[in-house]
């Protein structure tokens, strides 16, 4: 369809033409569409990120890699764009439905395959999730170059070549600034990665449908152009509907339990399961605690530390939103101010409020004795006062992180955070780190134990069997060595007196091995963890 344009006015200093006439509806929408364009392509670069990292852990190294990969897919398509010379309007068109179809679905269709793939065919995953990101990119590649040849062509009277750049790179730019906020501040909390694709691949569609009716006096095969867009917008539409229960069914094969709560928060994607043997938590679909045996694992680390002291005051738990360690600390009279750090609030207000998992945790996260404080641990121990006799010296520190598999967390395991540790504990205070499996990551559990040690810190390495985990390793630290307790609280499930020796002694398979600490310059024991966790999945 012919757009009308206004008879140029020379410009006296560039010798292009220029026009006064007002913008035309086909401008409009080819500028608005690149918004869109922009707009849809970083939300599936996201998606496909935030995807990888919830699935295959180390959410820095899944987001380099799909990153990287897909803005060199999009350099592929940008170069495939030369070799499209006929009807631009018309393969325009196809691509976006392409994109919206493919886009739209593959959080979804990686969700799906994930789930439903045994976990021997994670390798099988990463083909289809990378192969799904070069696609994806080097279609989003193709729309921006054709978008500007139909302006060129369209409105050649009305710019320059540098103000049509700088028209379409400026709306560009500032699609993915829109998407950037909004992904994890609205998109994710609100309609979740699956039912986000869908959406803005439903937007791509509708880019395609208004450019069938803007251009529908220029294009050939109106009826089967329209036929497709009613195809693909129809597709997303029952994925749309059906969101929530493709969602339920495959997180219920995953985690072979019956979902009872799911929720993504800004941090991670929470999942809590129940079955015949009780309530289990998944953080980013890995294990955090068991029913039937967290209380293994939670006794284990709090009350070596606790009951060696005598009688603690004021302890800090930083980790464990869950309230488990804080119910094993308040089983000590003493104790009269508890501060707990979780960095998520979803955790927290979850395990205060569902009557289910409150009462696991005896309701620990509403006692009175407890303050709650969300934030992350390095930042804000780091905030308190550096005066031993500050209000921010406690008796008991209870270090409980989840495993170092990210840089993010790998933080929490260097010296620069144990100094910080160092200078909160009271002198004859205690820390205790849960500090993975030394069977499995043998040398990551010892990395943790020589971080302790260069900074002056006393060590005593230990372990206990928890079914759902295996042999898991702790390590207690202090300005003093740590000497046995002579009474343990009354009603313990696992952990006795007699028993404690047998925890520090370590078999040939699991004894000390010299590893180098992990500092913040270096990520020492990330890169540790990752191959020795590595070899347990191939």
């Amino acid at each position: 369809m012919p757009v009308p344009v206004a008879d140029p006015l020379p410009d006296p200093d560039s010798g292009q033409a220029q026009t006064t006439s007002r913008i035309s509806p086909a401008e409009v929408t080819l500028l608005a569409s690149v918004f869109l364009i922009a707009a849809c392509g970083l939300v599936y670069e996201l998606a496909a990120g935030a995807l990888a990292s919830y699935l295959l852990g180390d959410s820095i190294l899944q987001f380099s890699t799909v990153i990287g990969t897909y803005l060199f897919a999009m350099g592929v398509g940008s170069w495939l764009s030369r070799f499209v010379e006929r009807q631009l309007v018309a393969q325009f068109l196809v691509i976006e439905l392409l994109v919206g179809l493919v886009g739209g679905l593959m959080p979804a269709a990686l969700f799906v395959a994930h789930n439903a793939l045994p976990g021997s065919a994670l390798g099988s995953f990463r083909v289809l999730l990378y192969g799904l990101v070069l696609l994806v990119g080097a279609l989003v590649g193709l729309e921006i170059p054709l978008v500007m040849r139909i302006l060129q062509r369209q409105f050649s009277q009305r710019y320059a070549l540098k103000d049509l750049v700088s028209q379409v790179l400026t709306f560009d730019y500032l699609g993915a600034l829109v998407v950037a906020l909004a992904f994890p501040l609205l998109l994710v909390p609100h309609l979740g990665l699956i039912r986000t694709g869908l959406v803005f691949g439903l937007l791509n569609a509708g880019v395609a449908v208004w450019t069938l009716w803007l251009f529908r006096g220029e294009l050939r095969r109106v009826r089967l152009l329209g036929l497709a867009c009613a195809g693909v917008t129809g597709v997303l539409l029952l994925g749309l509907a059906g969101a929530d229960r493709l969602t339920t069914w495959s997180e219920d094969r995953f985690y072979g339990d019956r979902v009872l709560y799911k929720a993504t928060s800004d941090y991670q994607r929470i999942v809590v399961t129940g079955g015949s043997a009780g309530v289990r938590l998944f953080l980013n679909g890995n294990l955090q605690f068991h029913e039937r045996d967290e209380y293994r694992y939670h006794e284990a680390l709090v009350h070596p530390a606790m009951a060696a002291h005598g009688a603690p005051k004021r302890v800090l738990v930083l980790g464990g939103g869950d309230g488990l360690a804080v119910r094993e600390v308040l089983k000590y009279p003493s104790v009269e101010q508890v501060t707990l750090v979780e960095l998520d609030p979803h955790m927290t207000r979850l395990f205060s409020t569902e009557p289910r998992l409150a009462a696991l945790n005896a309701h620990a996260l509403t006692s009175p004795k407890l303050r709650i404080v969300n934030a992350d641990a390095f930042t804000w121990l780091e905030s308190q006062g550096r005066s031993p006799a500050s209000e921010a010296t406690w008796d008991v520190i209870v270090i409980d992180f989840p495993d170092p598999s990210n840089f993010a967390i790998g933080k929490l395991y260097t010296t620069s955070f144990y100094q910080v540790v160092d200078q909160h504990l009271s002198a004859g205070g205690y820390a205790v780190i849960q500090t993975t499996s030394p069977l499995i990551a043998r040398r990551s559990f010892w990395t943790v134990v020589a971080t302790l040690e260069a900074v002056g810190l006393a060590t005593t390495p230990y372990h206990a069997h928890v079914p759902s985990f295996g042999e898991w390793g702790f390590i207690l630290a202090g300005h003093r060595p740590w000497r046995a307790p002579t009474a343990l609280p009354a009603g313990l499930r696992f952990l006795t007196l007699d028993g404690l020796a047998a925890l520090q002694q370590f078999p040939p398979d699991m004894a000390r091995v010299e590893e180098e600490p992990n500092r913040l310059s270096n990520q020492h024991l990330v890169r540790v963890f990752e191959e020795e966790w590595g070899k347990v999945h191939q």
